[in-house]
């Protein structure tokens, strides 16, 4: 791994004491999956909170591409959001001009978190607003032929390979068939080309040095509930 290799994992519990918790580690990050667990906005709240509180960032990976949503995610302090399913370009400048108030349609409040709760002036609130950093997945055939425009949109801080659906966009089952792991290649090689963040979730730290090697940096390795199975079968034996 390079010395700006990034390491996370999933959060899919709704609690914010897990992320307390993981701020008590090495990890440089935690992803909050509001995709695919129960988050409501008020707990997505209490969980960026934890976040400042214990020093590690928090991204959110948002349910869906949507104003509403990608506001209250930012409004309330999240370090960035990991988007699912952008499959284009022009999909990826949507996503883009939604989280930026300059040269966007981010509506724009002096009372949340991203903004000190008012004590920020304007321009140095608009500031901290442009630094949520906007990584989009790559789940689809058309997503990896249009990797390398979408890693050249402005505002796109990365690339995030999300394997079990492309796997399933490609009739498959299996993330570690050939052709989605040559998919896989390609959409970071993209990314790394364009000097943004090449990004994947992966099982395990093995897998992790594996993809390593062929360029990826930002990596979110397992979850929290996997984490806690794994440790608590190792006790059972």
């Amino acid at each position: 791994m390079t010395r700006q290799t990034k390491l996370g994992t999933f959060v899919k519990t709704a609690s914010p004491q897990v992320i307390e918790i993981l701020g008590t580690t090495g990890l440089d990050f935690a992803c909050v999956d509001a995709e695919h667990a129960p988050f409501d906005r008020g707990t997505l709240d209490l969980m960026v909170m934890a976040g400042r509180a214990a020093g590690i960032d928090v991204f959110i990976r948002i349910a869906e591409i949507n104003p509403a949503v990608i506001l209250s995610a930012l409004d309330i302090g999240a370090a960035g959001l990991l988007v699912p399913h952008v499959d284009s370009a022009e999909q990826a400048r949507e996503v883009v001009a939604m989280s930026r108030h300059r040269g966007g349609t981010r509506g724009y409040s002096t009372s949340p978190r991203f903004a000190g709760y008012g004590s920020l002036g304007m321009k140095e609130a608009l500031r901290a607003g442009e630094n949520a950093q906007i990584v989009c997945q790559i789940e689809s055939e058309p997503a990896v032929r249009a990797a390398a425009e979408i890693a050249a949109v402005p505002g796109v801080a990365g690339l995030f390979v999300g394997r079990a659906d492309l796997a399933l966009s490609m009739g498959l089952d299996n993330s570690r068939d050939p052709r989605v792991l040559e998919a896989t290649r390609h959409s970071l090689a993209a990314a790394a080309a364009a000097g943004k963040i090449a990004g994947m979730h992966v099982g395990s730290n093995a897998e992790r040095d594996e993809f390593a090697a062929q360029g990826a940096d930002w990596f979110i390795v397992s979850s929290d509930q996997t984490l806690l199975r794994q440790a608590a079968q190792a006790i059972a034996g």
